[in-house]
């Protein structure tokens, strides 16, 4: 079906499934469940049944806990469910091993012993792939922000430099103070940009998701994100509500809402409203961010997520940024949806669950 010029249309980043999911369980929430359990959260084709481990303190456990995904201490509790598909044992316990094969549904496939270390040593690999695509990708774009980069700091640069000529002609004290306090305040302001500069190039260093207020993470990512507006004329309305906290890692979360703002500014292409919209919806946390720029052509629609698509001029982007926001978004049981009509705009809407409700 073609659309029409002007015609709303929306797309889920979530592909419809026609296959029934796959049922999982991990024995083991040791380093090795943890990280498995991190990477079957990004694939929305895996169910995660439950994860069993001896030590209450496992920190696939607690991981397991903030995704809502049922725990246990008693292995064999979960074994023993008839419409498990698969269970993946980590422990590298042989005798559970035995205990697997004696009590588990016939029809329940399993994966340990040498096959499940396999499978540690390549999540591990993919792990490490994935973050150094992130870094890739973020440093890529830098490039982006070069020319509102230089914009930014060359007006305090002229600010400091003519403070100083007019300093070394000036005799007054209290007028050559007043001038020393305008280098000192244009001094800060290019240190504050470095700052923020440093801290959206850096590498992620965060082990563990932590909760993360969504307004002033928002907030931070805007100073990045206008660096892509020089000699443009945005204007910005923020809707936020307040106490909105979800459970990630900072700069990855700081990471998605970086590139969310910088495709819309670009796509005004000059001028434009940017509306960013944080709000509680029942025991979630809903972020959009709006432009009203040209759209998306439904032909790319269903393919804006995929690694390297992009439809900007060579050299101008990597075709990444939305395939990381996707992967991200999904690690922390997130949505992620699209509502776009040609001629009249964007909205991008995250859907997260609220960290204090994870909490209860």
């Amino acid at each position: 079906m073609n659309l029409q010029q002007g015609e709303q249309h929306k797309v889920s980043e979530l592909p419809t499934m026609t296959e029934s999911p796959i049922n999982v369980v991990i024995l083991g929430a040791g380093k090795g469940g943890k990280a498995l359990l991190e990477s079957l959260l990004t694939l929305p084709r895996i169910h995660l049944m439950g994860v069993a481990d001896h030590d209450r303190e496992a920190p696939g456990l607690k991981l397991a806990k903030r995704h809502h995904i049922p725990t246990t201490q008693d292995a064999l509790q979960l074994i023993q469910q008839p419409n498990i598909h698969l269970i993946v044992n980590v422990t590298g316990n042989p005798s559970l091993q035995d205990d697997i094969y004696r009590y588990k549904h016939p029809n329940t496939e399993v994966l340990g012993g040498a096959a499940s270390k396999v499978l540690w040593d390549i999540i591990q690999h993919e792990s490490l792939m994935q973050a150094q695509l992130f870094q890739a990708e973020k440093l890529a774009g830098m490039g982006t922000f070069a020319s509102g980069i230089a914009h930014d700091i060359n007006n305090p640069l002229y600010i400091i430099l003519a403070m100083a000529e007019a300093i070394q002609d000036e005799s007054d004290l209290n007028t050559i103070r007043q001038h020393a306090a305008g280098i000192k305040d244009a001094a800060q302001r290019i240190h504050m940009i470095a700052k923020n500069i440093t801290l959206y190039a850096r590498e992620s260093h965060a082990t563990e998701a932590i909760p993360v207020d969504i307004q002033p993470t928002l907030d931070e990512a805007l100073k990045i994100a206008m660096f892509a507006t020089k000699l443009h004329e945005i204007t910005v309305v923020k809707n936020y509500q307040e106490n909105l906290v979800i459970e990630a890692k900072p700069e990855e979360l700081f990471q998605v809402f970086v590139n969310l703002m910088t495709n819309a500014i670009h796509a005004m292409e000059g001028h434009g409203l940017l509306t960013l919209t944080a709000e509680t919806e029942k025991e979630l946390v809903r972020i959009s961010i709006t432009d009203t720029g040209k759209g998306i052509a439904s032909e790319n629609l269903p393919k804006i997520f995929d690694p390297f698509f992009t439809t900007k001029a060579p050299g101008q982007g990597t075709g990444l940024g939305l395939y990381n926001v996707r992967t991200l978004v999904r690690k922390y049981q997130g949505e992620l949806t699209v509502d776009s009509a040609p001629g009249k705009g964007t909205t991008f809407s995250l859907v997260f669950p609220h960290a204090h409700a994870s909490s209860r």
